[in-house]
């Protein structure tokens, strides 16, 4: 069987064609929010709303609620909270992410014991996990994403370099935070489901750092993380499933090599 073949007889199954396209869309909102929370060193937020994401998913199945309408509320909260504290908070940023982090993992695994929860595919993720809901939402996470960076990019630009100069003109950087955390949010549950609680942050955080190794100006680096983002996980996508390897595991890692290579790059131009 060719390759063209192969590839044809992926995508007539319906499991890959939902894993394909909620991927893409899922990387490329990654990506989006990533920019702004890395240079905001707010990156390991994801980090830490996964592993509430996998405690209240757990939660969910054990007490036979809606997994993701019980799970996404909690998620946002727990999202307001890591700003407040990151922001205002004496406890170190870090140091309260990690302790929730952990917390969570601890309820969840507790959660999951005795109940049907393949933790494994919460912990990993599992393309055969991903159904025609996560796909719609999904494409709606997507287009919010995409329409608040259209219409506000401006603003988001300001609020991520200098807060202060937003609100000694009249802004509300608050509101904007809030934004991005409540998205992140979103998108941390349903990623969760394709790369698995470990994992989702690797979304976030390394397409961002490669393209800054790339680029200077935040409107490139905005467009290249996302390029980055989605052919990775195009990529890793149909190696996993040739390989029979887990998909968040092998986009985890391309995305390690891409961020070596642009490392390299830079290394190079600055010599």
């Amino acid at each position: 069987m060719g390759l063209i073949e192969y590839l044809q007889t992926l995508l007539s199954s319906n499991i890959v064609l939902y894993a394909l396209i909620a991927g893409v869309l899922l990387s490329l909102t990654a990506a989006l929010l990533g920019v702004s929370l890395v240079l905001k060193k707010f990156s390991m937020i994801g980090d830490g709303l996964s592993h509430v994401s996998f405690a209240a998913l757990s939660v969910a199945v054990a007490t036979r609620q809606a997994p993701l309408a019980f799970s996404i509320p909690i998620v946002i909260l727990a999202a307001f909270l890591l700003l407040r504290i990151s922001e205002n908070s004496k406890i170190k940023g870090d140091a309260a992410i990690a302790v929730i982090s952990t917390a969570s993992l601890a309820i969840g695994a507790i959660a999951a014991r005795g109940t049907n929860v393949d933790v494994e595919s919460y912990m990993f993720g599992s393309v055969v996990s991903i159904t025609f809901t996560d796909v719609v939402l999904t494409v709606f996470v997507t287009v919010v994403t995409l329409l608040v960076y259209v219409f506000f990019f401006n603003r988001i630009f300001a609020v991520t370099f200098d807060e202060n100069y937003v609100r000694a003109g009249g802004g509300r950087p608050a509101l904007y935070n809030a934004l991005i955390a409540v998205l992140t949010a979103v998108t941390v549950v349903v990623g969760m489901r394709l790369v698995g609680a470990l994992l989702i942050s690797a979304l976030i955080i390394f397409p961002a750092l490669s393209s800054m190794r790339l680029f200077k100006s935040f409107r490139r680096v905005v467009i290249s993380s996302c390029v980055i983002a989605v052919l990775s996980f195009v990529i890793s996508l149909f190696i996993s499933l040739f390989f029979d390897i887990p998909t968040g595991a092998t986009i985890v890692l391309l995305d390690l090599f891409v961020f070596g290579v642009a490392s390299l790059v830079l290394t190079i131009r600055e010599r």
